[in-house]
């Protein structure tokens, strides 16, 4: 009955919502040359397909993250579902690094460069290292925030995977902070490999900011190891998909 559900009626409305906004966050896009009504539309959307999935959200430690802050926010990768779960939660303008290919796919691609998101070339080094300096300075120039996943791809088992240093090197460089975030529940909602959500309940878990000021680029591999450990810390008061969300 859920599966019928899900084809008939949530998947549907799921679709003509994201057309609807995408259609409008690309009209915008036109005059919305700082991208902050692009974003806005784009939280409306996240917000949108939550409700519209039946994924229900609990927020802890938001409270770290005054409004108007500029960070690196960098989180574990679960689903694709993190994006919107985080987009949708976090209430500061920020952009996120994407994969270059998906800035390759029509429509897609041209939002995301108009709304100012960043692509990263895996598999070249030079490439990956001129597009974090480019975010780093988008950072200072804009006063925007940048969400990261360190693990660099969803993790197969859910389990923490290791971490890349992109997130320290862009936020040391752009000296602002680096906030760790957990999300825990969204693979169970939105598994590898299944386009249709699932109803369920998902943690999102802000954890205090790291400062930058002091350190340097030889530091970001201590940085990067600090973060990990705060997130790993952060999930393992996890009780399992069952955890009730407020």
């Amino acid at each position: 009955m859920s599966l019928l559900w899900a084809l008939l009626i949530t998947d549907p409305l799921i679709i003509f919502a994201t057309i609807i906004l995408g259609a409008a966050n690309l009209l915008v896009s036109f005059f919305d040359h700082g991208g902050r009504r692009q974003i806005a539309i784009a939280r409306l959307w996240a917000r949108v397909l939550l409700r519209l999935a039946g994924v229900r959200v609990r927020v802890e430690g938001i409270e770290r993250i005054p409004r108007g802050m500029v960070c690196v926010i960098a989180s574990n990768h679960l689903s694709y579902m993190d994006t919107p779960v985080v987009l949708a939660n976090i209430p500061l303008e920020f952009r996120f690094l994407a994969k270059h290919g998906l800035f390759q796919i029509p429509f897609l691609g041209f939002h995301l460069t108009r709304a100012g998101h960043v692509p990263v070339f895996r598999g070249n080094p030079r490439a990956a290292l001129k597009t974090m300096s480019q975010a780093a300075e988008t950072i200072q120039q804009r006063r925007i925030s940048l969400l990261i996943f360190p693990e660099g791809g969803r993790s197969l088992d859910g389990a923490l995977q290791e971490f890349n240093d992109g997130a320290a090197y862009v936020a040391i460089k752009a000296r602002t902070p680096i906030v760790p975030v957990a999300l825990i529940g969204t693979r169970e909602v939105l598994p590898m490999g299944s386009s249709q959500p699932r109803r369920g309940n998902v943690i999102l878990r802000v954890g205090e900011p790291i400062p930058t000021e002091s350190l340097t680029l030889h530091s970001r591999s201590a940085l990067t190891e600090q973060v990990r450990s705060r997130i790993a810390a952060m999930l393992e008061g996890w009780n399992g998909p069952g955890t009730p969300a407020k």
